[in-house]
């Protein structure tokens, strides 16, 4: 009779100890799920960047360093590492230079009423509409995962078994502000 309790209590800790790290491994999965979104977009961003450039080179071709500099961000976040921290440092690079760019579309107003510039400025702020989205889920399963990782009993299992912290994605708030444009 007691090695029947004894057998019971085993298999009770067992199927808990596979529930628990099944619940990790989804929460670890949906993480990585709500990353690729993120870096879906992201993506999407840098790939509109050069049509965007050649619209702005035929009306503003003496802002050069403008034009650099959106360039050079672009390129940047190309290279960034691929790790949250990495990527909204660039992200925050970018997002900078193409405020700077939209300012002086302010300045041109045959570029502003060029077709091509907006529908690629519309494009630009869906795709962003779409990467604050897909940060906010991001962040939301970050929250979850960790959550799960550090709650008591999980966390003892959570440690043995390397399930890592994750950080959030986070944006520098000074980065989303509104240009201001001067004539």
């Amino acid at each position: 009779m007691t090695l029947w309790i004894i057998l019971g209590i085993a298999a009770v800790v067992v199927l808990y100890v596979i529930a628990v790290y099944n619940g990790l491994i989804r929460s670890r999965n949906q993480v990585d799920n709500a990353w690729s979104q993120i870096d879906v977009q992201l993506k999407r961003r840098i790939d509109l960047i050069p049509n965007l450039i050649e619209t702005v080179k035929g009306y503003a071709a003496h802002e050069k360093s403008t034009l650099e500099a959106v360039i050079n961000a672009r390129n940047a976040a190309i290279a960034a590492p691929g790790t949250p921290a990495g990527q909204a440092a660039a992200d925050n690079i970018l997002t900078g230079a193409l405020k700077n760019l939209f300012a002086l579309s302010e300045a041109y107003p045959d570029l502003k009423a060029n077709q091509n510039f907006l529908a690629l400025q519309e494009e630009l702020t869906a795709t962003e509409g779409r990467v604050a989205y897909s940060r906010q889920f991001y962040n939301d399963s970050v929250l979850s995962y960790n959550n799960k990782r550090l709650a008591f009993p999980a966390v003892i299992f959570a440690s043995i078994l390397r399930f890592e912290k994750r950080d959030y994605f986070e944006t520098d708030e000074a980065s989303r502000e509104v240009p201001k444009v001067q004539f």
